[in-house]
């Protein structure tokens, strides 16, 4: 089994990047391979509404970037986790542009995605947060993919880099959505 988490934060090893290593962990413990992608590497935009996707039915999508390495990523995966900051109570641009696309395709090509686990994970100062989480959880339901939660929103409080290693509360739900992936991955294993 393998899960594949994809960084959203501009910050290659922010706030978001600690959240989702935590839950990356659990799931390790647990024997099942993960990778983490850090989108900020190459730039990804949004989707262009070409359609092309549409008519050639290919699993790709036309722009000639990195999205299509990204989709194969998940594709080879049996669990997909979105970890994104807050950015004006939403997610951030790259988060966006690989939702947008990847979702296309994937729908266009008879939900390619169906029934695959995923889990949203949200880096937050203050607020907005729930819209974050929201977003990130409408591209798994939409998707027909199962979502996991925990023993609370999927979310971790700090400003700076490292400050959500401070939120115990926020760390515990990290650990606790790392088992519960783990529980619901073998338990759907086939």
């Amino acid at each position: 089994m393998k899960v594949i988490a994809f960084n959203g934060s501009a910050r290659k090893n922010g706030n978001t990047r600690l959240l989702l290593d935590t839950v990356l962990k659990q799931l390790e413990k647990e024997g099942i391979n993960t990778e983490l992608v850090w989108l900020g590497s190459e730039p990804l935009s949004g989707c262009q509404a070409c359609y092309k996707c549409l008519k050639s039915k290919n699993g790709r999508c036309s722009q000639d970037d990195v999205l299509n390495f990204y989709l194969e990523k998940m594709l080879e995966s049996d669990g997909i986790i979105l970890g994104s900051p807050t950015y004006f109570a939403d997610v951030s641009a790259s988060m966006k542009a690989l939702i947008e696309r990847c979702g296309m395709v994937s729908r266009v090509n008879g939900d390619m995605l169906k029934r695959k686990i995923g889990a949203g994970v949200v880096a937050v100062r203050r607020a907005g947060s729930y819209h974050v989480f929201s977003s990130l959880n409408a591209f798994f339901l939409i998707g027909q993919m199962i979502v996991v939660g925990s023993s609370y929103w999927n979310l971790g409080i700090g400003k700076d880099p490292g400050d959500v290693s401070g939120d115990s509360e926020g760390m515990k739900t990290m650990e606790d959505l790392g088992k519960n992936m783990a529980w619901v991955l073998k338990k759907t294993a086939l």
